[in-house]
């Protein structure tokens, strides 16, 4: 590669790796932040560490996939390279600048797709694969999110009782020369070990995030020859850091607190739900989509636990509209009209549920002290705290428009200069 598009190769690279840092930290430690275990900075500094390690030893065989299998390798030109980092950059731009953690795998995978179509080398069979994989992984999330949150979480919380830490778990004791790390010590030893749980399964999320993601900030520089294997990783790594410790407060921000209120055991059954979903996927060979898997879980452990006040008859069932008061006749008697509105939200996950919805504490509780489906009313939190619809909607969008954008670019882009 002629020197200067090397060097628009590597700065580029540096973009896509500040973009996917900023992205998947958020989704490695969202749950860790947003349960209070640790700072932000603290989140970044150790997915900085776990995603090295992944990089630098299971890293180097997505880097081959990446550079070789979906498209021809021979297609991954110098120019072709940074025509593919740029899109993929972009796009993930575009989405950590609205806090969302879109998927960095389907957002480098589309910028590949968007050259293949172009050059007439996809590999369609691997595609469809991968998009199946894309359609069932957030599904399955979502749904064991919400059948965990409907009908176990709160048998889960009773038993375990994890709550949220008022001090993070691990704080920096600057009152000597040297700073140190000190542990809360006015957390219940029970919390101390949910927490505990919560952080191992996150940096296990940053080890397989530097795994998979590395690879889309430096394959196509890789496989077009332009840079050795190790200093690629070591490059990848180091931007992907800068975004973990800058843009990705937006991300930890949105997956900690936007979507839904994490309290540890939350935390700890999204980052698990999510972590096998990643390991199961990266098993068989497939791109693993560690923002999405994540995120849906978060998504579908809100919704379940928010409808847990009613049963499935009534969600099934459309709520009844007000009728008009009748209106007044001369010499008509008419009685005075009575107020019809129904207070039963729409969806399951909208409308407040306050302290004087709690059910009588005579009433007839499940075994636990745990209020049966329909009974139960949720007073810490309310629905809208559980299970956002807005920012859902927005994440969704975003994970549909992300890829597309860096698909499309690419394509409109190789197919005027091939």
């Amino acid at each position: 590669m002629a020197e200067p598009l090397l060097i628009i190769g590597l700065l580029v690279a540096v973009f896509v790796g500040y973009n996917i840092g900023g992205s998947s930290t958020g989704v490695a430690f969202g749950p860790a932040v947003g349960s209070r275990i640790v700072r932000k900075v603290t989140a970044a500094a150790l997915f900085t560490v776990f995603a090295f390690v992944g990089a630098w030893t299971v890293g180097r065989n997505v880097i081959d996939t990446m550079s070789n299998e979906i498209v021809d390798a021979a297609v991954f030109s110098p120019e072709a390279s940074v025509g593919v980092l740029f899109f993929t950059g972009l796009s993930l731009l575009i989405s950590n600048v609205y806090g969302v953690p879109a998927s960095t795998s389907m957002t480098a995978v589309g910028a590949i797709v968007g050259l293949g179509l172009a050059t007439g080398t996809l590999d369609a069979a691997l595609m469809f694969t991968i998009l199946s994989a894309w359609i069932v992984a957030p599904l399955i999330a979502a749904s064991v999110g919400a059948v965990i949150g409907r009908y176990l979480y709160p048998y889960l919380d009773a038993k375990f009782a994890f709550g949220r830490l008022r001090d993070p778990l691990i704080a920096i004791d600057t009152r000597g020369t040297i700073p140190r790390p000190r542990i809360n010590q006015n957390a219940a030893s029970r919390d101390l070990g949910g927490a505990t749980l919560v952080i191992a399964i996150a940096c296990y999320m940053g080890f397989s995030a530097g795994a998979s993601n590395a690879a889309n900030a430096v394959a196509p520089l890789v496989g077009s020859g332009s840079i050795a294997a190790d200093p690629a990783i070591l490059l990848a790594v180091g931007s992907i850091s800068l975004g973990g410790f800058t843009i990705a407060r937006r991300t930890l921000a949105t997956v900690g607190n936007d979507i839904t209120d994490l309290p540890i055991l939350a935390a700890l059954i999204v980052s698990t739900v999510g972590a096998t979903i990643i390991t199961v996927l990266s098993w068989l060979g497939i791109p693993a989509s560690l923002a999405v898997s994540t995120t849906s879980c978060i998504i579908g452990l809100g919704w379940g636990r928010a409808s847990r006040a009613r049963t499935l008859v009534e969600i099934a069932t459309p709520a009844p509209t007000e009728e008009p008061a009748p209106e007044l006749t001369t010499g008509a008697l008419t009685a005075p009209p009575t107020d019809t509105t129904d207070d039963t939200p729409a969806s399951p996950t909208v409308g407040e549920l306050s302290e004087g919805d709690a059910p009588d504490p005579d009433e007839q509780v499940s075994d636990g002290g745990v209020p049966p489906i329909g009974e139960e009313r949720p007073t810490e939190l309310s629905a809208e705290s559980l299970f956002d619809p807005a920012a859902t909607a927005r994440i969704v969008v975003l994970w549909v428009l992300t890829p597309v954008l860096s698909l499309s670019g690419a394509y409109i882009l190789f197919s005027l200069i091939t």
